[in-house]
């Protein structure tokens, strides 16, 4: 199981994301801006992170910067499940790689299915000892 922290601005959306990587068996911490998500992933470190780019006060690669500027979470992949079109998003390839981005979702192609493969690929699962 890995611990997923979700950034999602829509209630609904995540909602339904929370449930189907919960079914996957997944731990979800949902947020719905940038500051809180920081807040939660300083004191419980994720093992993945999905996010959408548009956020309000704090957008999404404002966020991507801020999350990658700590050399703890260097390591921890990010899944970005935007609206905006990949093109559109203003994350060329070395800019793509610099945030090591692991996947990009645009949410009107992407099926529930194809977010929990993207978890189960990219999260790396914790293990409590």
């Amino acid at each position: 199981m890995a611990r997923i922290l979700l950034i999602e601005p829509a209630r609904i959306l995540a909602k339904t994301y929370q449930s189907a990587l919960t079914a996957a068996g997944h731990s979800v911490m949902h947020h719905t801006n940038a500051q809180t998500a920081i807040h939660r992933a300083d004191h419980h470190v994720p093992d993945l992170v999905i996010v959408e780019l548009q956020l309000a006060k704090h957008n999404g690669v404002d966020f991507l910067y801020e999350f990658r500027s700590y050399n703890d979470w260097q390591h921890i992949p990010i899944v970005i499940l935007s609206v905006v079109p990949p093109h559109e998003a203003g994350l060329g390839k070395a800019l793509w790689q610099h945030l090591n981005i692991a996947a990009y979702c645009y949410k009107p192609h992407t099926s529930l299915d194809r977010l929990v493969a993207a978890a189960n690929e990219f999260a790396v699962a914790t293990i409590d000892i």
